[in-house]
C-alpha cells in the first residue's frame, strides 16, 4: 500500500466508522450508470488492473483477495491489457480459481505499444481470449489509439460473431486528446475511456461533452494519478474539507472519486486497486450522494488552493 494513502486511511475510516454509526445509517446500494448503446446498467467504481503483473504467492494472493471482495461490495467493472505485462493472465487465473467470472464485466486492449510493430491479426486478438480464459469479453478496446485503423475492423468482426459486447478506444494522456477527439466525431465507439481527475480536468473541456452527445460510455482511468503521479502526495498531512460530509466523503479518495463520478459523462471510475483496503474505501465512493455542479466548483477551487 502507498504509505502515503495508509496515513491518510488510519484516522479517517475510524472517523466514518464513528459518523455513520452515530447516524445510524444503513449500507446503501451502489450507484448504477446506463451504457448508452444498450441500457445496460453498471456499478461506478470498477477496478484498473495495470499493477496486476505479479508472480510472487504473496502478490497473487493480495489480488485474490481483491477480486473475491470486489462482487460482494457491488463492484463488476475490471480493466486491464495486453501492455500491462502477465495482467491478463494473473486475472485469468485467479478468476478461474475463484470461479466467479460472470459478476465481472471485463475490459482489455489486444493490442499495447509492445505490440505496435506486431501483424495484427485474429491470432493476435485471440490471445487475450485465452490469457483471461473466456469465450466472451464484455468490451475489448483500442490502447491508445496504437495501431486504430488496424485494430478496430478486427473488433468490429468480433463484435459481429458475439466474441465481444462492446467495443471502445483509449487515451491516458492530455497531449492526444486531439487526436482522439477526431476519432470519437469519426467512428461509433460504445465505449472510450479517458484520464480525467481534480488535478487533471483536461477532458470536461472537449471529450467529455462530445460522449455525451454521441451516446458513448465512458470509463473513467487515473482518476487518482496513477502509480506514477499520485494525487495523495498533495494531500499528504491536510485534513479533508468540513463540506466533504454534505456529499459522503469520508476519505480522500472518496472525495477526489466522487468528485469525477459527478461529472454526468463518467461511466464509471477505474482506480488502480491491489489491496482490500483500498478496495472497500474506493468503493464506499460509489454509493450516496454525488456532488451537484455549485459543489464541484466549490471542490475544484479548494483543490487548487492546496
Amino acid at each position: 500500500m502507498n504509505p502515503t494513502r495508509r496515513r491518510l486511511l488510519q484516522g479517517a475510516i475510524a472517523a466514518v466508522a464513528a459518523r455513520l454509526a452515530a447516524a445510524g445509517e444503513s449500507r446503501q446500494e451502489p450507484i448504477l450508470r446506463v451504457i448508452p448503446a444498450t441500457g445496460e446498467r453498471l456499478p461506478v467504481v470498477g477496478i484498473g488492473a495495470n499493477a496486476y503483473d505479479v508472480e510472487s504467492a504473496q502478490d497473487m494472493a493480495a489480488r485474490r483477495d481483491v477480486l473475491r471482495e470486489f462482487p460482494a461490495l457491488g463492484g463488476r467493472v475490471i480493466d486491464t491489457a495486453r501492455g500491462y505485462g502477465s495482467s491478463e493472465a494473473v486475472i485469468g487465473q485467479l478468476l478461474a480459481e475463484l470461479g466467479n467470472r460472470d459478476r465481472y464485466f471485463i475490459a482489455t486492449k489486444p493490442v499495447s505499444a509492445p505490440q505496435a510493430e506486431a501483424d495484427i491479426n485474429h491470432a493476435l486478438i485471440d490471445q487475450s481470449f485465452a490469457s483471461l480464459r473466456v469465450k466472451v469479453i464484455d468490451l475489448l478496446q483500442v490502447h491508445s489509439l496504437v495501431r486504430f485503423d488496424d485494430v478496430m475492423p478486427l473488433l468490429r468482426e468480433y463484435k459481429q460473431d458475439k466474441r465481444i459486447r462492446y467495443i471502445g478506444a483509449t487515451t491516458a494522456a492530455p497531449r492526444q486528446h486531439a487526436e482522439f477527439l477526431a476519432v470519437m466525431r469519426k467512428h461509433w465507439l460504445d465505449f472510450v475511456q479517458v484520464d480525467y481527475s481534480i488535478a487533471n480536468r483536461e477532458a470536461a473541456r472537449d471529450l467529455l461533452p462530445i460522449a455525451q452527445e454521441r451516446g458513448i460510455a465512458v470509463l473513467n482511468n487515473v482518476p487518482l494519478g496513477g502509480r506514477n503521479a499520485s494525487l495523495f502526495t498533495r494531500v499528504a498531512g491536510k485534513a479533508l474539507p468540513a463540506f466533504a460530509a454534505e456529499f459522503g466523503a469520508g476519505t480522500w479518495a472518496q472525495f477526489m472519486l466522487k468528485y469525477n463520478l459527478s461529472h454526468p459523462a463518467i461511466t464509471a471510475v477505474i482506480p488502480g486497486t491491489t489491496n482490500v483496503e483500498h478496495l472497500r474505501d474506493n468503493q464506499a465512493a460509489g454509493r450516496g450522494l454525488l456532488p451537484d455542479a455549485a459543489m464541484r466548483r466549490r471542490m475544484e477551487q479548494h483543490w487548487d488552493a492546496l
